[in-house]
């Protein structure tokens, strides 16, 4: 009977391993010249992590890699078709966070997490998706919290994953004392910077405050490691921004209101009666909204919108 040396089956392993990963990158050259599909194909075909982990054998960081890449188009794929339907003429009001359209994110992440248990970027890029607000993400801040756990559990240590569990409190589910907690406990970590420490005071004293907010994103556009996590604290940053802009604008209105007797029909209304020089835009350069009530808010379709919930109006604009 004939067989492999362990040379030759090395080789074999070797020659997979390259093609693999190949394939990924591949797969990341395609996705950056042509546009994803607007909806991924919603099944998974194994919902186990365990089961993969097993099929997988000596592949599984490819394989967590393969999947993690399957999760980015989920996400990215299912935000796009649903910022679509918000442009239409009518578009829907924001409804429940259960609302299914991102049904395979959690799945797709726990798989990843369960194929590479120390797969960093996939528990914190994966706790944010999680916790965007639909239609910007599930709305779901308690499966980010189960996510970070589990990346816990695997690094005891990584203290980032205690400072992003404190975050998704705070700015998420507006539980300023639970933030305050997992603050306090990232900086009994060694390595852990030393700001986290007056977070988790200021967190307390001022909770949903703006100005603490802020800081809050501040301090994580500074220590970010990626550029993404960058880019969206640039973004959070230009949200707290157009919070203030908004306040001022909705008194102009309200106080026009008051002394017409009705609301004005649009910002032209505004403009001829020499109270604006022009149409407001937000930080990003899109038109602000004037509904037929007299209520101000982000355009649909600027990259500020979904706006964070209402608590962060606590301690008013600064």
């Amino acid at each position: 009977m004939t067989g492999r040396s362990p040379l030759q089956a090395g080789g074999v392993v070797a020659v997979v391993a390259l093609l693999l990963a190949a394939a990924v990158q591949v797969q990341a050259v395609r996705e950056a010249r042509f546009p994803l599909p607007d909806v991924v194909d919603d099944s998974l075909e194994i919902s186990s992590g365990t089961a993969v982990r097993h099929l997988s054998v000596a592949y599984q960081a490819l394989a967590a890699d393969l999947y993690w890449i399957r999760t980015v188009q989920y996400f990215g794929g299912t935000k796009r078709a649903l910022a679509a339907e918000a442009l239409m003429p009518a578009p829907p009001p924001l409804i429940a966070a259960d609302s299914g359209a991102y049904g395979l994110l959690y799945p797709l992440l726990d798989l990843t997490t369960t194929l590479d248990p120390r797969f960093n970027i996939a528990y914190r890029f994966g706790a944010i998706f999680l916790a965007e607000p639909y239609p910007g993400g599930p709305g779901r801040p308690d499966l980010a919290i189960a996510l970070l756990q589990k990346g816990l559990r695997e690094r005891p240590d990584k203290w980032e994953y205690m400072q992003d569990i404190g975050f998704v409190y705070y700015w998420w589910v507006h539980d300023y004392e639970a933030a305050a907690r997992w603050f306090n406990k990232a900086t009994e970590v060694p390595g852990a910077p030393w700001w986290l420490r007056s977070l988790a005071a200021t967190t307390l004293a001022q909770g949903g405050d703006r100005q603490s907010s802020r800081a809050m994103w501040t301090a994580i556009r500074e220590s970010a490691e990626v550029d993404w996590l960058r880019r969206d604290a640039d973004r959070r940053l230009a949200q707290l921004r157009a919070f203030d802009q908004i306040d001022n604008l909705q008194r102009v209105v309200d106080a026009y209101t008051k002394r017409e007797g009705e609301p004005p029909a649009d910002w032209q209304t505004l403009v001829r009666a020499r109270i604006f020089r022009g149409i407001p835009i937000d930080p990003m350069g899109v038109p602000y909204m004037l509904d037929s009530d007299g209520r101000v808010h982000v355009s649909y379709s600027s990259p500020l919108y979904p706006m964070p919930e209402e608590p962060m109006r606590i301690g008013g604009a600064s």
